[in-house]
């Protein structure tokens, strides 16, 4: 029994980082055994979440994915659970090579032949229909934005993002499946990346052929990161300096962009390159600025901190990391913070702390936004909804959509959120 108390109290001390931060009485036990995985929360969030509530939560969104794959590998792309609200016939391929990249993650966190047939169908339609060569560079392939896919007015457009979440994709199945994308059509992604690379680290955000090749009139707050994270996991796969230098080249941008500035965006896939970033520099002895790559880490997770919002206890929202009570932007931000609580080092343990001091809560609220039964099982709606006839009715249809990527990043941040609670717990048991 005294054994059992001081593993818990393991857990919740590498958690938090800094035992001074908070009290050294071990964390409960559930009736049923199970462990909590998160610290004990402030007065605006009390309330804790267990492994019996989380594992289920994650198996039920990952299911929900794989129902959403159809036969030719398309997802439905987007739900209503007000059965009154038809949704509209968009579709977002950077979304579906996400939702590509969360199935690959739910699948190392639960194998199963369901899980694998469906990302592999994913990842077909993917390259059937929208990975192609890039004009007068034969060398080149790019994920493309096809008008008749995403059903918008827009012309043909191959999007930064676009390629990098193809890759990111496509990369993270090679892990699984080796041999699923030849490594030279890998090669060919990660080159259009390196193309629309500029000499400051920054990138042009789209190739429009109708309107010359690469633009940069718009610039994306998440593309950057995007590419880099999927020349990081290229490189995985094939460790040529091209690869890593692009990828570093581009954080180094992001830190130079963001330094001294008081409110940054918060750029979760920045912060999912950044620990990839700092893992492969460790492993292969790379050259990377890692202070600054920390520091920049650290700002972008200091800004989404210094953003969050008061409910009231017991509120639906409580935990919900933004004023709008949406759970996709609150599982992306957790998506980068627990990213970041991977390499901060003990040099930032009160920001550390301060972090693992809300992912719980926010884990929590995601968990309340997911239907647990019926035909929509496993959805994460927009917001927690505030039904007046169960969910057939809500007080603005909007808060009971649902969209592929609420499921994908909620599911994402969830596993990322197990992971860390059992790597602390094998730690202690060591």
């Amino acid at each position: 029994m005294v054994g059992h108390l001081l593993r818990l109290a393991a857990v919740a001390l590498l958690l938090c980082s800094v035992v001074a931060c908070h009290t050294n009485t071990p964390l409960p036990t559930e009736p049923d055994g199970s462990r909590e995985l998160s610290l004990p929360r402030s007065d605006w969030a009390n309330e804790h979440i267990t492994s019996a509530e989380l594992r289920p939560a994650i198996d039920r969104s990952g299911r929900y994915m794989i129902r959403a794959c159809g036969p030719d590998g398309q997802f439905v792309y987007e739900i209503n659970l007000d059965p009154s609200v038809v949704p509209g016939p968009q579709y977002n391929i950077l979304r579906h090579a996400g939702t590509i990249y969360a199935l690959a993650a739910y699948y190392r966190w639960q194998p199963g032949e369901p899980t694998r047939e469906a990302m592999l169908r994913a990842a077909d339609f993917l390259k059937r229909t929208s990975i192609d060569a890039v004009p007068e560079e034969d060398d080149l392939l790019a994920v493309w934005s096809h008008p008749e896919i995403n059903r918008g007015d827009n012309p043909l457009t191959a999007k930064l993002g676009g390629t990098g979440l193809g890759l990111v994709a496509l990369t993270a199945i090679e892990r699984i499946q080796p041999g699923t994308t030849p490594l030279d059509e890998l090669r060919r992604l990660g080159r259009f990346l390196v193309f629309m690379q500029k000499e400051d680290g920054s990138f042009y955000s789209k190739y429009i052929p109708s309107e010359g090749g690469r633009s940069d009139r718009w610039t994306s707050l998440y593309y950057p990161g995007e590419a880099a994270l999927g020349l990081l996991m290229l490189y995985e796969l094939d460790p040529s300096p091209v690869w890593f230098g692009a990828a570093a080249k581009c954080i180094d941008y992001l830190a130079r962009l963001r330094s001294g500035k008081r409110d940054i965006e918060a750029d979760h896939w920045a912060l999912l390159a950044t620990a990839k970033l700092l893992e492969l520099a460790d492993r292969d002895d790379m050259p990377v600025d890692r202070d600054a790559a920390v520091r920049h880490a650290a700002d972008i997770c200091d800004s989404i901190l210094a953003g969050l919002p008061r409910y009231a206890p017991h509120q639906a929202a409580d935990g919900c990391l933004t004023r709008d009570g949406r759970t996709c932007p609150t599982a992306t931000r957790l998506e980068g913070l627990l990213a970041a609580l991977t390499f901060l080092p003990e040099s930032y343990a009160p920001l550390r702390a301060r972090i693992a001091q809300v992912t719980g809560p926010g884990i929590a609220f995601l968990v309340r936004a997911q239907t647990v039964s019926g035909e929509h099982e496993g959805a994460i709606s927009r917001m927690i909804p505030r039904p007046t006839d169960g969910y057939a009715r809500a007080a603005d249809p909007s808060e009971t959509e649902v969209r592929i990527d609420y499921v994908q990043h909620a599911t994402s941040a969830m596993i990322q959120f197990d992971h860390r609670s059992a790597a602390a717990a094998t730690a202690t048991e060591r």
